[in-house]
């Protein structure tokens, strides 16, 4: 995709935190492609960004005129909301112009993010995403894809999945270009569907047989707990399931026909690509 530019600035390049990210990666390919001076923001980069670790802010923003902030693990852990709000607080000290936020659909603690970054003397940007096509190739649940079974919590409603490529084409946009200023894009894909039958069209177009098996919520958190999971994750993953999968997510919006002029790309499209790249297993 061909990033609407502004001028190129090597001396305050971008920040883009998450970068080892399904999202932050592919918004790092686009601004490089582009010509654009980029900082990676991770705890393994030069300098060092922590987000449990203040004292690594200031030199990660040295410089910088824009930010891509994706947080970790997820906006709705306790504690997020305050770290971000701080986080925009030294963003703005260091004479940051911009921040485009990644925002978890359907979350109230993702929603507090986005007001206090909108209360903010900041331009901004929020993508509200849903889930990931991604999610099912490249962590979460692909090991269970690969082994052939997946286990899943009964009561999970129909989720209109979107592609990481499509919420990184917008963010990558929105950091240079003006046009996106102070706006709020709500992405999701065209359709609704099931985990079960996202998993019907991997197991189709691999030609294996993946089955799902429902069991209550209860017994998912039993789960996770035997299979090692750290208990905050572990909480993360039930809460995700019982607040963001509830149904309030279900409908559809137009985001990303908004924000590009074009329409989602589907998940047929997303498992027609990733199928020949072997990461399921056989063809």
């Amino acid at each position: 995709m061909a990033i609407s530019s502004s001028p190129r600035d090597d001396a305050h390049p971008i920040l883009v935190l998450g970068a080892n990210g399904k999202t932050g990666g592919r918004v790092l390919d686009r601004l490089r492609a582009a010509g654009h001076a980029v900082r990676v923001g991770s705890r393994s980069a030069q300098p060092r960004f922590d987000w449990e670790d203040r004292t690594t802010w200031t030199a990660a923003l040295d410089g910088v005129r824009a930010v891509y902030v994706a947080y970790q693990p997820d906006l709705c852990v306790p504690g997020a909301v305050e770290t971000v709000t701080a986080f925009y607080d030294a963003a703005a000290e260091a004479g940051v112009e911009r921040v485009v936020l990644l925002s978890g659909r359907g979350e109230p603690e993702a929603q507090d993010a986005e007001k206090a970054l909108q209360a903010t003397a900041l331009d901004w940007t929020i993508v509200r995403a849903s889930w990931f096509f991604q999610n099912f190739s490249e962590n979460y649940f692909l090991d269970e894809i690969v082994a052939g079974a997946i286990t899943l919590p009964e009561g999970l409603a129909p989720e209109p999945f979107i592609d990481a490529d499509d919420i990184a084409d917008i963010a990558a946009e929105a950091l240079v270009d003006t046009r996106h200023s102070r706006k709020l894009y709500e992405l999701t894909g065209s359709q609704a569907f099931t985990f079960p039958e996202a998993i019907a069209q991997i197991s189709a177009a691999t030609n294996r047989q993946i089955d799902c098996n429902i069991i209550s919520m209860d017994d998912h958190a039993k789960l996770l707990s035997e299979a090692g999971l750290p208990p905050d994750l572990s909480w993360l993953v039930i809460y995700l399931f019982t607040t963001v999968l509830d149904g309030r997510n279900t409908p559809i919006a137009h985001g990303v026909e908004q924000a590009l002029g074009r329409p989602p790309r589907t998940f047929a499209g997303y498992v027609a690509r990733t199928t020949p790249t072997g990461v399921w297993g056989a063809i």
